[in-house]
């Protein structure tokens, strides 16, 4: 079995994590409890999901903890897409944001068809 930080699917999460924290430093100061607070523990469960489930026995457990990431991976994007209709996040941040999202997505996919 592999060390989860060697997995591409981890790597990518950390990666957006990061990023999310990045891009909500500037949110508004009445948001720290609120967006900030969701959008922060969504990012940071989905490389944390990842990891736990990794360490998982069989590959149904390894599969559910994925299911559970790719989940919060959906509540980030809704976070993300309500954050720019606020105009607390511009346009070349969404994108960047999409498109980590979508190559994260892609990458959980595979790992959940791999493993059934």
């Amino acid at each position: 079995m592999k060390d989860f930080k060697e997995l591409n699917v981890w790597r990518e999460a950390k990666h957006l994590a990061i990023n999310t924290y990045k891009c909500t430093e500037n949110f508004p100061k009445h948001e720290l409890f609120g967006l900030v607070n969701q959008m922060r523990r969504c990012a940071v469960s989905i490389p944390s999901n990842i990891a736990e489930g990794n360490g998982r026995r069989t590959n149904k457990d390894k599969a559910q903890f994925l299911y559970t990431a790719r989940g919060s991976l959906f509540e980030l994007e809704t976070q993300i897409v309500i954050s720019y209709e606020l105009n607390f996040i511009s346009d070349s941040t969404l994108n960047s944001l999409n498109h980590q999202i979508q190559t994260c997505r892609k990458l959980i996919n595979g790992f959940i068809n791999y493993l059934e």
